[in-house]
């Protein structure tokens, strides 16, 4: 018998690499898949790493898949946008060893700027997608996916949600099988996407899927649970377990495989139940393809694109039943917020002072945009921040961008930031980029990168000097400041948006949660020099508050004594604790 133990998705996902006899695993951290590769890199049998983005990872992926040996790319799904170039063609070469990508969406957005649907992506890319529905399934799914990759000559998504992801579930362990490695064969007309190799290959794909949607309908992933006749549900994924609670009796199509769809097994399921439902979260995917063979089902007339399912939402929408919960407790709004000592707040404060305003990125900074801070204007993608600012400047010319800045973590400038640096000097940009860096990736929680010196298997390795890149590029400007010299960064602020040419202003402060040991004091307010003018909270610790009385104190169980308030009180009456 073997082994049961309860995994989160993510660690299962990873262990189904590790079963499969993966030995090569690439990905860039992005909530709610940044766990595959941490649990990853505990097994030393697979080489694992960080990337600077999704498309290196992809890419890192298919050489490592092309040269025989089965590889691993994780990411959530705006991640596949980045790895999308390399993924489209990677669909036409197909593979060597086999070749998965792990793709985490985010239905209901707790982590995301969309709420964009992979099988969507990966129907254009004509890619195979296989969709679990629990830890269990999570791992094995995996395992398949890679049999399926060289089976039929193409790379493989396993599609994941938040939900499934961040969830725990009881997990079979089974032993790693060691494939032997596939023999390197030199093949131009399959390797090198030339146009006129492509065009072959683009037969070869279309056959494929047309296999595929053949063979499908035998896979043991996919199963039909015939139960009351009189409904019937085709879902897959999370909701197939919302669909089993809220309609134990019905009958259920669970699909594994969600592209391409088992035509034969969709209208056999069909005809043999009165009333179809589709139920999937996102996009109607499974639904309007069924719909267009001319099979009569409801989906999202009852129920939404946007957000996750539930069990009562289904009972809701299908057996008009009202929720048996009783409704949540009006509580306080409680907004994010930047936690106290961090480096990012300090920066904000400053700009935020000097009235500018700041094109924004993807990470913990973009909390910059909501009060009291009320500094960041703009957030779009991964590197954006940079381009766009690029862009108001060509558009508007170099006085309307004098009171903006670019704002862009470490991590985020070396994912896709730096490309657009390197666009802002080469077509004589004007405007201030600010690097706001705090020596981690610390959105998805503490991951290194290549700026940190640690790889992704805690191993030492050279550290980027990104004031070093920066004057490389052609940045003749170039400002270090620790994030929490506000004076120092004043002056810098006012010199570099002055400028009618690029100017770089690295702000280096680590993230305070990297070292709890590195607070050397706290501070606490002095009530009898306090004249309550409320400076002290302008920048929106959360350590510090104001009683109903008027009274300001500071928590010294948050306080992490990054001196901030000090600076901000003009009267002396915060000082630190001896």
């Amino acid at each position: 018998m073997s082994e049961k133990v309860i995994m989160l998705g993510n660690e299962a996902f990873a262990r189904g690499a590790y079963e499969a006899g993966c030995k090569v695993s690439a990905a860039y951290p992005g909530t709610p898949s940044t766990e595959i590769s941490e649990y990853i890199a505990k097994y030393d049998e697979i080489y694992a790493e960080w990337s600077p983005n999704e498309k290196v990872a992809m890419e890192v992926a298919i050489g490592a898949s092309l040269s025989g040996v089965r590889a691993l790319a994780s990411m959530k799904h705006v991640g596949l946008n980045v790895a999308a170039d390399p993924l489209f063609t990677a669909s036409y070469i197909g593979v060597n060893g086999g070749l998965v990508a792990i793709v985490a969406d985010d239905p209901g957005l707790y982590s995301s700027q969309n709420e964009q649907d992979t099988r969507a992506i990966a129907r254009a890319a004509k890619v195979p997608v296989l969709e679990p529905s629990d830890s269990n399934e999570a791992k094995e799914f995996v395992k398949f996916a890679f049999e399926l990759s060289e089976k039929y000559d193409t790379p493989v998504i396993v599609r994941s949600t938040t939900r499934l992801s961040h969830s725990q579930g009881l997990v079979s362990l089974s032993e790693r099988v060691e494939p032997e490695d596939k023999p390197y064969s030199r093949d131009i007309a399959k390797n090198v996407m030339m146009p006129g190799n492509a065009k072959g290959r683009h037969i070869v794909v279309e056959a494929r899927e047309k296999a595929l949607t053949e063979d499908a309908c035998s896979f043991e992933i996919n199963r039909i649970e015939y139960g009351d006749s009189k409904i019937g549900f085709i879902t897959s994924g999370i909701p197939y377990q919302y669909v089993k609670e809220a309609f134990p009796q019905a009958s259920v199509l669970k699909l594994g495989i969600v592209n391409p769809l088992p035509r034969r097994l969709i209208e056999e399921f069909a005809a043999n139940v009165e009333t179809l439902y589709v139920i999937e979260e996102l996009d109607p995917i499974i639904e309007e393809q069924v719909k267009s063979w001319g099979i009569k089902a409801t989906g999202k007339e009852i129920l939404t694109v946007q957000g996750e399912y539930s069990v009562n939402m289904l009972k809701k929408a299908i057996a008009g039943e009202k929720s048996e919960i009783a409704p949540a407790a009006q509580v306080p709004n409680r907004p994010p917020i930047l936690c106290p000592g961090c480096p990012h707040r300090s920066v904000y404060s400053v700009l935020n002072r000097l009235k500018i305003h700041a094109a924004g990125d993807i990470g913990c900074y973009t909390l910059g945009a909501v009060v009291p801070l009320n500094v960041v204007d703009t957030t779009i993608c991964m590197g954006a921040s940079i381009s766009s600012l690029h862009g108001m400047e060509k558009a508007k010319g170099k006085d309307y961008i004098k009171n903006w800045v670019a704002v862009i973590g470490d991590s985020t400038f070396l994912h896709t930031g730096i490309n657009s640096l390197i666009d802002m000097v080469y077509n004589k940009g004007t405007g201030t980029v600010m690097i706001l860096d705090n020596s981690t990736t610390g959105m998805t929680g503490h991951q290194d990168h290549a700026a940190t010196g640690k790889t992704l298997k805690g191993e030492a390795t050279y550290a980027v000097d990104l004031a070093t890149l920066c004057k490389a590029v052609g940045v003749n400007h170039v400002y270090e400041i620790n994030a929490f010299d506000t004076q120092k960064l004043e002056k810098a602020v006012k010199e570099a948006t002055a400028m009618d040419e690029v100017a770089v202003i690295i702000t280096k402060s680590p993230c305070v949660l990297l070292d709890k040991a590195a607070v050397r004091k706290q501070y606490r307010i002095e009530q009898e020099l306090c004249r309550r003018c409320g400076m002290c909270m302008k920048p929106g610790c959360p350590a510090i508050t104001k009683k109903d009385d008027g009274k300001i104190l500071i928590n010294d169980t948050m306080c992490n004594g990054c001196g901030l308030c000090e600076q901000a009180c003009k009267f002396g009456a915060i000082k630190p604790v001896q």
